[in-house]
């Protein structure tokens, strides 16, 4: 909690007029109701955020009602989530088209603002969005939902990891940052830089 209540304080400060949503991490909000609103009462007072997203469709309904309850507003998460991955049995692409769509209505009644869709085929999406009064947020389900998400990272090729299918790169970041870093110190160790020009 601290480290992300750090983070979103960051972003915080550097927005003007960004809705700033804090990402409840795993186990801040599973161990009970009162933590759960105490957590997410710290995203707003402490990290200066607009809301609180947290992962979870039926099973998190009570946990939804309790912290917009307290006057949070909530962002649900549903499909694919990644804290509860190990019991999923991996990265996979959610299809229980029923559940999903259940999960959506409960969330939506719980008193989420908004659901983020992840990992779910775009037909899915598409039923979910024109069900719900609320917008959804899709990673990686497809074209019919009210926004998008990609990691920053991510689209910018900073990365060498293996990325998801939905992953579109849009620069190839990391060898240029690779490529400067690497001039810099050579013109350190070489005591070209800094040179006469870059000082007072």
């Amino acid at each position: 909690m601290d480290e992300m209540i750090y983070h979103t304080k960051l972003v915080s400060k550097g927005t003007k007029n960004a809705m700033v949503i804090g990402d409840m991490p795993f186990m801040s909000y599973q161990a009970g109701i009162d933590k759960a609103v105490t957590n997410a009462g710290r995203f707003l007072k402490s990290a200066g955020a607009t809301a609180v997203k947290l992962e979870g469709g039926a099973d998190v309904c009570n946990v939804i009602t309790a912290i917009s309850s307290a006057g949070i507003p909530v962002q649900a998460h549903i499909g694919l989530t990644p804290q509860s991955v190990h019991m999923m049995g991996g990265f996979k692409v959610q299809r229980d088209e029923d559940r999903l769509l259940d999960d959506a209505r409960r969330v939506e009644d719980a008193g989420a603002f908004s659901v983020v869709i992840e990992g779910i085929p775009s037909p899915i999406a598409s039923k979910i969005t024109a069900a719900l009064s609320i917008p959804t947020i899709g990673i990686g389900a497809g074209p019919e939902c009210d926004g998008q998400i990609l990691v920053l990272h991510d689209l910018l090729g900073l990365t060498n990891r293996h990325l998801p299918k939905f992953v579109k790169k849009y620069a190839e970041l990391r060898n240029e940052v690779i490529k400067g870093v690497g001039e810099y110190i050579k013109e350190v160790q070489t005591c070209k830089f800094p040179s006469d020009e870059h000082g007072y």
